[in-house]
């Protein structure tokens, strides 16, 4: 028995935004008409090194596929020279058990949570929506601009990061592949005078005032991944149409966990899950001046339908190392 070992340059060669945004569109999809079985994420803190490792399995049951990732969260490893998010994911067969493919999933998670960026603002924003602006300059700050790219026609991305020489960077990076111009604002303030919002900080404060979101606003909240991370005031929450990606997990670790551990929303005040949205079970937006939030928490069925496009991909083209088993 043999198992494909996948390694990054692998997965980066058979991964792109449009084909990952098909299958986590598929993924969410099936989630909203309950035909996936997806624990929330397990977490372990460690203490006194400002990290934690997370696990993540899920089965989608209409395509029978099932898998796991095991995923950090280190932010100062920027500091060491290393990644602040590493993933290993494996994809079991579901009629044996045995690991089918075991590949890094560092890229795999950039990208997935950037195609489910995309396809919230696909489903939630204004169709005429131009203008993207993006709070933070790191990974996921690439792969949302992208997904959205491919489903707008952007005029201009504004972005702000508290390092002025990352969104420099960022803006000669993307600006071409993004197929926009970038501007690079002083605030925060600044970048929030757009049409989509994109959030990707792991700050624990809100930085993000009410004041500051326009009538009309689709708001990507991304970065809020763990309990006692949030991004956003809780005002705007109050005042939005919230959906989320999953209730049971955003309730603990998402961009709603504090408002709701502090009494100041309540789950009932949350509009729904995305993948219902997708499926037509509930409305998203309901008018042009709605002011949306997507709370993303990154969910395993999203790394199991994008890891199923890679290994099917690998064997198509014969990329991978086949490893024995036993």
């Amino acid at each position: 028995m043999e198992i494909l070992w996948l390694d990054q340059k692998d997965v980066r060669s058979l991964l792109n935004i449009p084909d990952a945004m098909d299958a986590v569109e598929k993924a969410f999809e099936q989630h909203g008409r309950k035909k996936v079985q997806m624990p929330s994420k397990s977490y372990l803190y460690f203490e006194g090194h400002n990290g934690d490792l997370r696990t993540m399995p899920a089965y989608l049951e209409e395509q029978d596929v099932a898998g796991v990732k095991v995923v950090n969260v280190h932010p100062d490893n920027r500091q060491k020279g290393l990644p602040t998010v590493m993933a290993l994911f494996v994809l079991n067969s579901t009629e044996t058990g045995a690991p089918l493919a075991v590949m890094d999933a560092t890229y795999l998670t950039d990208i997935r949570t950037g195609a489910a960026g995309g396809i919230a603002a696909k489903y939630l924003a204004r169709p005429e929506s131009c203008i993207l602006g993006i709070v933070g300059s790191g990974n996921q700050a690439r792969t949302q601009l992208l997904a959205i790219a491919n489903v707008f026609d952007l005029g201009e991305a504004k972005v702000y990061s508290e390092h002025r020489d990352r969104a420099e960077q960022f803006k000669q990076e993307m600006e071409s592949k993004a197929g926009c111009s970038i501007t690079v604002c002083s605030s925060i303030e600044d970048v929030c005078d757009c049409d989509i919002l994109v959030t990707v900080t792991p700050v624990r404060e809100p930085i993000v005032k009410r004041e500051w979101i326009k009538p009309g606003t689709h708001i990507n909240a991304i970065g809020a991944d763990a309990a006692g991370k949030e991004e956003l005031e809780a005002s705007i929450l109050i005042r939005s149409r919230v959906v989320v990606d999953d209730i049971a997990q955003a309730s603990h670790s998402g961009e709603v966990n504090v408002p709701l551990s502090s009494g100041v929303i309540k789950v009932e005040d949350i509009c729904c899950e995305l993948g219902e949205v997708i499926a037509g079970l509930n409305p998203g937006r309901l008018d042009d001046s709605d002011i949306t939030v997507f709370d993303s928490t990154g969910l395993a069925i999203q790394d199991v339908a994008t890891a199923l496009l890679v290994y099917n991909a690998a064997k198509e083209k014969g990329v991978g190392k086949k490893l024995p088993m036993f």
